[in-house]
């Protein structure tokens, strides 16, 4: 073992004394100063001249003086002469007349008896689990003022038809029955509420 100790420690005394000959051979040279910098070259606040700018020169022609062109001539109008007659003499005025009394008693508005007749039909809504079309007979009444009541549906082809064509018909409205020329109530007015109900290609399916 002290064999090898000694065998490392030969190369590293041999790298200690190379690099004390080299440390020796820089010290022993002369110091060289560097050339003074001329500081008198450097200006801390340098003066910038004034740049200066070119202005272009335009010359303006001699404005020409427009002479104004004359105003049109004035055509004279010519007044037209005031009539010399007076209005109520002139041809085509009204003429004065009493206006003709008149006897109320002797006549009367006479207002011609007609049914009750259909203002506002509201179509029915279609079951949402109808399969195919069908149809309702409706059978109301009408009240003086055009409202139905006493609403009835005496046959449906399907029975889920009836409620909604009640519904539809409670929002009708109607001219009410006039007799004598006062307006009266109408029974037994009957119709029919048909329910169309397509497929996806728009053609009707039959009931």
């Amino acid at each position: 073992m002290s064999f090898l100790r000694w065998l490392a420690i030969i190369p590293a005394a041999f790298v200690t004394v190379v690099l004390f000959v080299l440390m020796m051979s820089l010290i022993s040279e002369e110091f060289k100063p560097e050339d003074k910098l001329d500081l008198e070259a450097f200006e801390i606040n340098p003066k910038v001249e004034d740049l200066k700018i070119l202005e272009r020169e335009t010359k303006i022609a001699e404005i020409k003086k427009i002479e104004t062109p004359p105003p049109p001539p004035q055509i004279e109008r010519q007044k037209a002469d005031r009539p010399s007659e007076p209005i109520a003499v002139v041809e085509g005025a009204i003429p004065e007349f009493e206006a003709p009394t008149i006897d109320r008693s002797q006549f009367q508005i006479a207002v011609s008896d007609r049914d009750a007749q259909p203002l506002v039909r509201i179509p029915p809504q279609m079951p949402a689990r109808a399969e195919k079309s069908g149809h309702c007979r409706m059978r109301f009444d009408v009240s003086p003022e055009g409202q139905p009541f006493n609403i009835q549906a005496t046959y449906c082809t399907q029975d889920l038809f009836r409620r909604n064509s009640v519904r539809s018909v409670e929002r009708w409205k109607y001219n009410p029955k006039i007799q004598d020329g006062r307006p009266i109530g109408r029974k037994g007015v009957e119709t029919k509420i048909t329910f169309q109900l397509a497929d996806e290609r728009g053609n009707v399916i039959p009931e």
